[in-house]
């Protein structure tokens, strides 16, 4: 099995990208998928997370921090053993990056040593200012970190753990197909699939 993370800011697109590389594994390199989106609607801890985003406070803000981590560490307890070839999460350690400094930093680091990292860990990066325009133009509510400012904030926070954390930083503010072509490169199928077409083309120049 292996796991595949797509994170990043609110509106970078990362649920688009995450089903159509699902349909990509599944369809060009005949993989079994399974994709789990945080805060998921399947249980009591991403409702609750889901809920306390919609709330204003600091309260509000440490509750959905603490329901949306178990609702992480939820889907690797009861889905990261399952048979699948690829189980991609969408939001996962970045879900630290909301928390205040530096218990962003703490809580990353802490997580990060406690539960199942990977070699595919992709952030999409979006301008926040892009992020701020695609939430207006598709949400009629938003979440209490839907704004210009927390966005700045978030996203410098973000990038400073995806560059300690080995992430591939994704440019998402260009077209979906741009984007999800970026991701694909990096995909042990995807380099075997354009090693197969290489050599087809090879021997027909032959």
């Amino acid at each position: 099995m292996v796991l595949l993370i797509i994170d990043g800011l609110d509106a970078s697109g990362k649920s688009t990208q995450a089903i159509s590389l699902g349909d990509f594994l599944h369809e060009k390199c005949g993989k079994t998928v399974l994709i789990r989106l945080h805060p998921s609607s399947d249980n009591f801890h991403g409702e609750r997370a889901k809920c306390f985003l919609y709330q204003s406070g600091r309260n509000a803000h440490f509750a959905a921090a603490f329901f949306y981590m178990v609702d992480v560490i939820r889907s690797i307890l009861l889905y990261s053993w399952r048979d699948y070839d690829y189980v991609i999460f969408i939001r996962y350690l970045m879900g630290t990056a909301y928390l205040p400094s530096p218990l962003h930093l703490i809580s990353y680091h802490f997580f990060a040593s406690i539960v199942p990292t990977s070699d595919l860990m992709f952030f999409l990066d979006v301008a926040p200012e892009e992020a701020l325009k695609r939430i207006r133009e598709t949400r009629t509510r938003r979440e209490m970190f839907e704004n210009l400012d927390e966005l700045k904030e978030t996203r410098q926070k973000a990038l400073t753990l995806a560059q300690i954390g080995g992430w591939t930083i994704i440019d998402a503010n260009q077209a979906e197909e741009r984007v999800g072509q970026a991701i694909t490169l990096h995909l042990p199928c995807r380099q075997q699939l354009q090693q197969a077409l290489d050599a087809t083309e090879s021997n027909e120049i032959a």
